[in-house]
């Protein structure tokens, strides 16, 4: 049984293809389903490798987890779970890590290089980047002391990068109704976005995203009205008018390193870091608030949506099938 009463569909490799045969036969597709036992029989050591991997790297650094978890929020909202933010620039790619989202930001490259060296040792041209995405972020969470999921395989890695794309992600200083078209966008509701933005409970944060709200919110010169005055005296210290822009700063002061519901009590008490954060229970009338509170409220619950809403968003556009490649190397397509 998949924990926390989420479900996960179990389909081996026989099981896949009847059921491939019967969603093409009466829809019409091409793509088959993901499936949780994928690698059962060509690589099953799968997760083991990648969690041995992760535990190495976290040794060296401790925010390595939170950042592997947003490798796939990155990727899955750009052109869905391909793998596309891996590959590096090339003739032919303009690669989304010079994205503005990305670029001096997003990190974790090398650890998905190493697990990706140690999984083609093991069961070499098997296992995708994009999956390799999604183990790993699933994995980071359970190590932080978040919830356990069976996490849906058999993504195929995309030969294309979109840059323009990703210099659409989710922003720290999107209001709520951009946040929601965003999410809405790739098939994600108020819940899934709730949810997912609780991934902000481990990590941190550049100064470069806190100091609007400190100083000049939305060209007002002065401060975010919805930030608690003395967590802004805290940023302030932390993030000065003419500070260092890349200092960095804890997304949840309370438990940095460890996955809880400690951000939606920080939402409450008016001590979320980024605006995008603090939109979801501020914007009046917004439909987002009861969920803050129901999962403040509630770890179990939270845990519950949070391991549902990142199945919602691995299956954003995946490439199952012929479709795609495995990449041999993920940061260039093959033959690249």
């Amino acid at each position: 049984m998949a924990p926390l009463g989420v479900s996960s569909t179990s389909c081996g490799p026989r099981l896949a293809a009847v059921l491939l045969l019967a969603v093409t036969a009466v829809l019409g597709l091409g793509a088959a389903q993901l499936c949780d036992e994928y690698y059962d029989q060509t690589c099953p050591d799968v997760h083991r490798i990648v969690r041995r991997v992760l535990k190495k790297a976290h040794e060296a650094d401790v925010r390595i987890y939170a950042s592997l978890t947003r490798l796939h929020f990155h990727d899955c909202f750009v052109q869905g779970c391909d793998g596309s933010i891996l590959l590096d620039n090339s003739s032919s790619i303009v690669s989304e890590k010079f994205a503005r989202p990305n670029n001096n930001s997003a990190r974790g490259y090398p650890v998905v290089d190493a697990v990706k060296a140690a999984l083609e040792e093991a069961c070499p041209g098997v296992v995708s980047c994009a999956d390799i995405l999604a183990i790993a972020a699933k994995i980071s969470v359970e190590l932080s002391g978040g919830p356990r999921w069976r996490v849906p395989l058999g993504r195929r890695d995309g030969t294309t990068a979109n840059i323009t794309a990703a210099n659409n992600l989710p922003s720290p200083f999107d209001n709520l109704t951009t946040l929601q078209q965003k999410f809405g966008a790739v098939g994600l509701d108020d819940t899934d976005l709730v949810a997912l933005s609780g991934a902000h409970t481990f990590g941190r944060v550049q100064c470069q995203f806190v100091t609007a709200r400190l100083y000049n919110f939305s060209g007002t010169n002065r401060p975010d009205p919805t930030l608690d005055r003395g967590y802004r005296a805290f940023l302030a210290l932390r993030c000065p008018r003419d500070g260092n822009a890349s200092a960095l700063n804890d997304l949840d002061p309370t438990t940095p390193d460890t996955f809880d519901n400690n951000y939606y009590a920080n939402i409450e008490a008016r001590r979320g870091t980024l605006q995008s954060d603090q939109e979801l229970l501020s914007t009046p009338g917004a439909a987002t608030a009861p969920i803050v509170g129901r999962f403040a409220g509630s770890q179990k619950a939270f845990f519950k949506s949070f391991a549902r809403s990142m199945i919602n968003m691995g299956n954003i556009q995946v490439l199952t099938g012929t479709q795609g490649e495995i990449r041999k190397n993920c940061r260039v397509v093959n033959g690249g």
